[in-house]
């Protein structure tokens, strides 16, 4: 069934490229196609990250604040004179960090996640727009090797998408052949059968929000690594994207299961939706409509293959 909903989507997304390439012809460029993938891939790291969330019937609204903060920390730590490679662990360290301040959050307060990362999502970005003055962070050494090979191309492909397929195999590994993997599908399937055969549901609570912080922390240093530079305002409205794609990909909102190779799909045909209208003239500012009508769509469809699959249960 998995592997169905994996293929559909698939398909959805091959449509969706032919349908805009018999109108614009110049879509189907190979490197406008990588393009789309390039833009797409900084939400599609958060969007894994959002799987093993949503599997576990957690959700980190903060992501895109945590990823605009960790980018910029990794260049006010660049600017400062270190080493880039040193920095950029810095950003993905402090993307796990907030993460962690999370998960932390949720287990001492006793509030579910939304609750939480809903006020840690003003208090990220607020932390990105004092640190940096509401400036962009710039005057960074953009002849370093740093710049070159994270900003740039590894046989042809940007290095974000040899990233983002790095990411998502690994995170599809432990998902489904391991045993942090097996707990948390195992606290979505039912909590309380969980929590009774020995899982520490705070505990897994606190790791999955650690590793949603540190995929952020790697979004952030792929983007610092393209655009050499660090803007605070930057990934507004990501978390919205990665919570679409995850679902749109085949992972449920009642939890238990999740695929991390659809959520990766789902952030591509989302990217793709973005640049169609473009293409066909629709203004950018129509592209959050467009997204919230999809994320509408993802919702119903999950909500009525669940109420379908509860009828074929009773």
């Amino acid at each position: 069934m998995k592997r169905f909903n994996e293929l559909g989507i698939v398909v959805v997304l091959v449509a969706l490229v032919v349908v805009i390439g018999l109108f614009h012809p110049a879509f189907l460029d190979r490197a406008q196609l990588l393009d789309v993938v390039r833009q797409a891939s900084y939400v599609g790291v958060l969007a894994c990250g959002m799987t093993y969330l949503l599997a576990m019937r957690e959700l980190d609204l903060s992501v895109g604040s945590t990823y605009a903060l960790s980018l910029i920390a990794g260049s006010m730590l660049m600017r400062a004179g270190v080493n880039p490679w040193l920095a950029a662990l810095g950003g993905v360290a402090a993307g796990g960090v907030l993460g962690l301040v999370n998960g932390v959050l949720c287990n001492a307060l006793q509030i579910p996640s939304i609750i939480a990362t809903l006020g840690t999502l003003s208090v990220f970005r607020g932390l990105a727009l004092a640190l940096s003055d509401g400036r962009q962070v710039a005057g960074l050494p953009r002849e370093d090797p740093f710049f070159t090979v994270v900003g740039g191309d590894l046989l042809g492909v940007p290095t974000s998408i040899w990233l983002l397929v790095a990411v998502a195999a690994a995170l599809t590994v432990v998902f489904k052949h391991t045993p942090f993997g097996h707990r948390v599908r195992a606290i979505g399937s039912n909590p309380e059968a969980a929590r009774f055969s020995g899982i520490s549901i705070p505990r897994m609570r606190l790791q999955v929000l650690a590793l949603s912080g540190a995929l952020a922390g790697v979004a952030g240093v792929l983007t610092l690594g393209f655009f050499a530079s660090g803007q605070p305002t930057i990934g507004q409205g990501y978390e919205l994207q990665a919570i679409a794609a995850a679902i749109i990909g085949g992972t449920p909102l009642r939890g238990g299961s999740g695929t991390v190779w659809g959520s990766v799909i789902g952030t591509i045909i989302l990217g793709t939706v973005a640049s169609g209208l473009v293409y066909f003239g629709v203004p950018i500012n129509w592209s959050l409509f467009a997204t919230g009508i999809v994320i509408l769509l993802a919702v119903a469809l999950d909500a009525l293959l669940r109420r379908r699959g509860s009828v074929e249960v009773s």
